[in-house]
């Protein structure tokens, strides 16, 4: 699981517990200036993951890490599909962040409000 935060000008994303092994990252930092958009997707780890970098991925239990899928590289940190948020980026190392949270709808709606200001 992660937590997403605003700080400053930041949207940051701290890898929780013993997803940091699994994901090979603790945190992330993304000017809020290259932040796309959020939106609570539990269909997408139905899509095709890619090819693994860096992480793991056990079908059905967890996908964590960095994957390359179609010249894009996405950040995962996914175990419960129904909690799984997407933040879309520009211009950034990773295209898009496929993480986890707390309450998807407050997380979705922290990001939107600070995209708006």
């Amino acid at each position: 699981m992660a937590v997403v935060e605003i700080e400053g000008g930041s949207l940051v994303v701290r890898v929780q517990g013993l997803d940091k092994l699994w994901a090979l990252k603790s945190s992330l930092t993304i000017p809020l200036v290259n932040v796309r958009g959020a939106t609570n997707d539990p269909g997408i780890v139905n899509e095709p993951k890619g090819i693994r970098n860096a992480g793991t991925n056990m079908p059905g239990v967890v996908v964590a890490g960095s994957f390359r899928r179609e010249g894009e590289r996405i950040f995962w940190d996914v175990r419960d599909p129904a909690k799984a948020v997407v933040i879309e980026l520009a211009d950034e190392h990773y295209a898009r962040l496929i993480v986890q949270v707390e309450d998807p709808r407050a997380t979705v709606e922290l990001i939107e409000k600070a995209l708006t200001h």
